[in-house]
């Protein structure tokens, strides 16, 4: 019940690998020479840079306008939230204070009768 469930592992067989064959260099014609197992390579290009598919995001004028218009509008925001939140404790906080004194009030005047 306890013992963990590993998954079966990868009965795939193992990939073979290739030793990297060394590589040739043309001679002053421009040609290949022959490697060892008797055929020519040809030379191949470099490989091209590899391109960017993100998007560039480009800001203009009015959108960084735009953009500081809407971090004040929400800074605003969540500054007045808070501020009412703070202020919904503090007048509940006095409320409860200003019945904890009437009710001990009246109790203390309810010993004193007797």
């Amino acid at each position: 019940m306890f013992t963990p469930k590993y998954p079966r592992p990868d009965t795939a067989p193992a990939p073979s690998v290739l030793p990297p064959a060394a590589p040739l260099v043309p001679t002053s014609d421009g040609h290949v020479p022959a490697c060892t197992c008797g055929h020519t390579h040809t030379p191949t290009a470099p490989a091209p840079a590899p391109v960017s598919t993100r998007p560039t995001v480009q800001l203009t004028p009015g959108a960084l306008v735009a953009l500081a218009a809407g971090g004040t509008a929400a800074v605003l925001v969540v500054g007045t939230v808070l501020v009412s939140m703070l202020l919904a404790v503090a007048v509940t906080g006095a409320s409860v204070a200003v019945c904890a004194i009437v009710i001990r009030s009246l109790l203390n005047s309810q010993h004193k009768a007797r």
